[in-house]
């Protein structure tokens, strides 16, 4: 039995939830005036208005207006902008799109709270925009973020029983950019507890299914993310990554996510497994969207000494044609299994827009990592010190298991390995500029997503190749690339040079053009009220 998200008082506070309202509103408005925000109803129960005729899959027929049901960042500024909608309707939405499917039906237990004030923030950009205009083009989208990322209005429980009713009294720095931008914090998203397991079960929040297969596993330990990103709960959303965490759940759940360059973007305000390997990043649907939420999230912060200023704008790298030319170094896969021919197309779809491929091998680190594993009770320590209210005794009891004490390296060891990752950098890097490539294609996993067996289980879908980018603290990037027969996402991963998203950013839109591998996942079909 596949335990489910424990019911517990108060844990998903909501809001009205007026599922049809959007396309009622889409229908009722015009080019030149926005839409009022609905008031405020928190107690009354949803309205349904069901379509005479069924939607194709996935678009709202609003009048003459087709709407995309996965619409981008700049699709929704502009239904925003032209009054089609308001960000009121669109949180509302979404909200009828998570009691369906994460509540409801196949109960996906994506999400862990959900934020009580959506809707009046909402409203409070509606009047901002009709008064000023938009802040930019995060103003009124609804995203989530991984629930060990503080937000100020949301308990941030990383998804442990002793950080269950952890509040903290500021946002990270990146929810914090996200927010001044304009993004609507939706909802926190469920972890592997402690973001400690590539499988994502918490026991706040229980197991997170895979919207491809309610048997699977979401992978992790941003599985959370992942899915209510596939299932289409939210625009965009937050992740952490310490050796895969974003990029392993976004390949099996066909999305995008970019693990940044150590530096690029500030951790802090957030519960990191391993202060040297995580960061943070953004989980897409599409590659232009990937690229605005970390054009505004990247930069400086006093708070995260590895940070430095950045200035190049990835927007600006995306690139339809942005596989001509391009040399991509290909580490050698044979796995024996289906997804050699998935990615075997994928590779040749790179060669028939222009790329050339080159076989390649990377080095081994010079010296043992796992001590830097054993980061994790001083990172702890250091995040709940940041907060007056944090319970002391989580500390204690953490860091107490048996599992985290094994995991405890000696000084010697811990900095040898500290060192070791620049080295590690340096002789990466030098392979690829002696084979002039400009990124290097490898699978994010060598099988597709597992079954779940119980929960405390890893995942154990084969080989992660998540260790290069997460040891040198250089970027990588996980896009879809097809589906293997049983209708399991397959992701494929972009490794690259330091600082230098751009590149990584350019040739995944080259990519996403000449293919077409996303669509809602079959467990979370559009609503009726959708059409």
């Amino acid at each position: 039995m596949i335990p489910r998200r424990p019911k517990l008082p108060g844990s998903r506070p909501r809001r009205a939830v007026v599922a049809g309202t959007l396309v009622l509103a889409l229908v009722g408005c015009t080019d030149s005036t926005p839409g009022t925000a609905p008031a405020d109803t928190s107690e009354t129960s949803r309205s349904t208005t069901t379509a005479a005729t069924e939607p194709p899959p996935d678009t709202l027929i609003t009048g003459e207006v087709r709407f995309p049901t996965d619409a981008t960042i700049a699709e929704l500024q502009r239904a925003l902008r032209n009054g089609r909608i308001t960000s009121v309707e669109l949180v509302d939405y979404f909200l009828a799109r998570i009691e369906a499917y994460d509540d409801a039906g196949p109960e996906l237990n994506a999400l862990i709270t959900i934020n009580p004030r959506a809707r009046a923030e909402a409203a409070a950009l509606d009047s901002e925009r009709a008064a000023s205009g938009p802040r930019g083009p995060l103003h009124g989208i609804p995203l989530v973020v991984k629930d060990n990322i503080n937000t100020a209005e949301m308990r941030t429980t990383s998804g442990s029983r002793v950080l269950e009713h952890f509040q903290t009294a500021r946002d990270a720095f990146q929810v914090r950019k996200l927010r001044e931008a304009g993004a609507i914090i939706l909802g926190k998203a469920n972890l592997a507890e402690l973001a400690q397991s590539s499988n994502s079960y918490s026991t706040v929040g229980g197991q997170t299914l895979s919207p491809y297969d309610t048997s699977r596993e979401p992978g992790g330990s941003s599985g959370g993310t992942a899915v209510a990103v596939a299932a289409n709960f939210a625009v965009a959303g937050l992740g952490q990554d310490t050796c895969g965490s974003i990029r392993h759940p976004a390949g099996l759940n066909n999305v995008y996510g970019l693990r940044p360059t150590y530096g690029l973007s500030s951790r802090a305000g957030s519960l990191r497994f391993s202060s040297s390997l995580d960061e943070l990043g953004p989980m897409t649907r599409t590659v232009a969207d990937l690229a605005i939420i970390v054009d505004i999230t990247s930069g400086e912060d006093p708070e995260d000494p590895a940070t430095v200023p950045t200035q190049t704008s990835l927007v600006d790298a995306l690139d339809p044609g942005g596989l001509e030319g391009r040399r991509i170094g290909v580490l050698e896969f044979d796995y024996r299994n289906e997804l050699d021919g998935v990615l075997q197309d994928a590779l040749d779809v790179m060669v028939a827009n222009g790329a050339e491929l080159v076989p390649i091998s990377l080095p081994e680190p010079r010296q043992n990592m796992d001590p830097i594993l054993g980061e994790f009770p001083s990172s702890l320590a250091a995040y709940l010190a940041e907060e007056p209210t944090a319970p002391r005794r989580a500390w204690a009891r953490i860091v107490n298991d048996p599992g985290a004490s094994r995991r405890k390296p000696t000084t010697r060891a811990y900095r040898e390995a500290v060192a070791g990752r620049m080295a590690y950098r340096r002789d990466l890097e030098a392979v690829l500029d002696r084979l002039d490539v400009d990124a290097v294609a490898y699978p994010v996993s060598s099988t597709t997503a597992s079954v779940i067996v119980r929960p405390d289980q890893d995942d154990d879908s084969g080989h992660f190749n998540c260790g290069p980018a997460s040891i040198a603290g250089l970027p990588a990037l996980a896009m879809p690339a097809g589906f293997a027969s049983d209708g399991l996402p397959v992701g494929l991963e972009l490794l690259g040079r330091a600082f230098d998203e751009a590149t990584l950013i350019s040739i995944a839109s080259g990519f996403e053009a000449h293919t077409d591998h996303r669509g809602l996942p079959a467990s979370t079909p559009p609503l009726p009220t959708e059409g």
